[in-house]
C-alpha cells in the first residue's frame, strides 16, 4: 500500500499559498488548480460561484460522494482612499486587525494592475505617538500604506486604485527542516493540496472507487456559502476537508488528523464520525476528536441549505488560525492517509 507523497503534498501547498486568493478574487487560484487536475486528465467543470468540480467515476453511480476543500482565503477590500493617500480596509472573513498588523500586502486592482504596501497602525511611529501602544487595532487606525509616490487620495486614485480593490496578504511560506510548515491561508490550501494529491494518485494508480466521487474545489467558504450548492442528487456522503483549530480546550494537534465531532452548526453525523474513526483505528492513523466552538465549515453550509446528505469534516490540525498559521506533515500525512482510505471504503448501511 502506498499513500500519496508528504513532500509533494508540501510543493503543492507551497504553491497554492502564494496565490493570492481572498474571497471574491479566486480566478487565478482555481485556473490553478484546474491546469494541475488537467494534466492528469480529470473531468472537471466551473460552476457560476466560480469554484471547480472535479468527478471520478466509480462502480456505483447510483450513490455518490462528495469531498471538499476551499482555495478562497481572508483578506480585505479597500474601503476608504484616505486624504493622506493611504487606504482604510474591509476586512473580508473572519479574523481581527491585529493580526494583520506590519503585514506586507499587495492592492490588485480592477484593471489588472498590481501595488505592494504594508498593513499598518495609523500611530505606528513611537516618535511621534505617544500612546501608540494603547490605540485600538480597529478600521479607524489601521491603514495601508502603498509603496508608491503618493501625497494625497488623487495621487492614488491616478494609480488605478479604487473602492472596491482586493487586498491580499503575504503568505511568508516556510517549511522548517523539524517538518514544520508556516503560513498564512493553510486553512484551507492545505487541504486543498492534499486533495489534489490524492486524485492525483487515484488516476496514476488506477484505482477503482466503489462510489462515484466528486471533489468541490470551493471559493466561497470564508464568507458563508462556498460548499451550499452544486451537489449532485445522488449524492449520500458529503465530507468537508478543512483545518482542525487548535486552542485551549481543544484535543486538536500538529501531527493527528482531526475529526470534528460539533461546530457551531451543531453535530456533524454520528454514524459517519464513528466510520471515520474506525477506519483510522484499523489503519493505524493518528486522530483526535473534537470541537470547534466558533466554526463553521462547507458541510455545514450544505446541511443549512436543506441538502439531504450525511455530512461530515476532518482536516489536518492548524496552530494559530486566520492568523499566522503552522501545522506539521504528520498532520497533513495522516489526513492523507484518512482520506485515501475513506475514498475506498463502502457507505454506511
Amino acid at each position: 500500500m502506498t499513500y500519496p507523497n508528504t513532500d509533494e503534498t508540501v510543493r503543492l501547498i507551497k504553491s497554492l499559498v502564494e496565490i493570492p486568493s481572498p474571497s471574491g478574487n479566486t480566478n487565478e487560484v482555481i485556473t490553478f488548480v484546474e491546469n494541475f487536475l488537467k494534466e492528469y486528465r480529470v473531468e472537471t467543470k466551473r460552476n457560476h460561484k466560480g469554484g471547480l468540480i472535479a468527478s471520478l467515476p466509480g462502480q456505483n453511480e447510483q450513490n455518490h460522494r462528495m469531498l471538499t476543500a476551499h482555495v478562497d482565503t481572508l483578506g480585505a477590500m479597500v474601503k476608504e482612499i484616505k486624504p493622506s493617500g493611504r487606504l482604510k480596509l474591509d476586512l473580508i472573513g473572519g479574523f481581527k486587525f491585529n493580526s494583520i498588523e506590519g503585514e506586507y500586502c499587495e492592492i490588485a486592482t480592477s484593471s489588472g494592475k498590481k501595488y505592494r504596501g504594508t498593513i499598518l497602525m495609523h500611530q505606528t511611529s513611537v516618535h511621534v505617538y505617544k500612546d501608540a501602544d494603547k490605540a485600538e487595532r480597529n478600521q479607524d487606525n489601521m491603514e495601508v500604506r502603498i509603496d508608491e509616490k503618493v501625497l494625497n487620495a488623487d495621487d492614488v486614485k491616478a494609480l488605478g486604485i479604487e473602492v472596491g480593490d482586493f487586498v491580499s496578504f503575504d503568505p511568508r511560506v516556510e517549511y522548517t527542516s523539524s517538518g514544520f510548515i508556516k503560513s498564512r491561508h493553510l486553512d484551507d490550501k492545505a487541504s486543498v493540496a492534499i486533495l489534489l494529491q490524492l486524485i492525483k494518485q487515484i488516476v496514476l494508480e488506477k484505482i477503482q472507487l466503489p462510489y462515484t466521487t466528486h471533489f468541490l474545489i470551493s471559493n466561497n467558504e470564508e464568507i458563508g456559502y462556498g460548499g451550499n450548492s452544486n451537489i449532485p442528487t445522488q449524492t449520500v456522503e458529503y465530507l468537508a476537508v478543512d483545518m482542525g483549530a487548535i486552542g485551549d480546550g481543544q484535543s486538536t494537534d500538529e501531527y493527528t488528523v482531526s475529526i470534528c465531532v460539533k461546530d457551531a452548526s451543531g453535530p456533524y453525523h454520528l454514524g459517519l464520525r464513528n466510520k471515520l474513526v474506525k477506519l483510522a483505528n484499523d489503519n493505524g492513523i493518528a486522530y483526535k476528536l473534537d470541537i470547534y466552538p466558533y466554526y463553521g465549515s462547507d458541510a455545514s453550509a450544505a446541511i443549512r441549505s436543506g441538502h439531504d446528505i450525511i455530512h461530515g469534516l476532518v482536516g489536518p490540525g492548524i496552530d494559530s488560525s486566520h492568523a499566522f498559521e503552522r501545522t506539521h506533515r504528520d498532520s497533513i500525512e495522516n489526513t492523507a492517509k484518512l482520506l485515501y482510505h475513506y475514498v475506498q471504503s463502502e457507505m454506511m448501511e
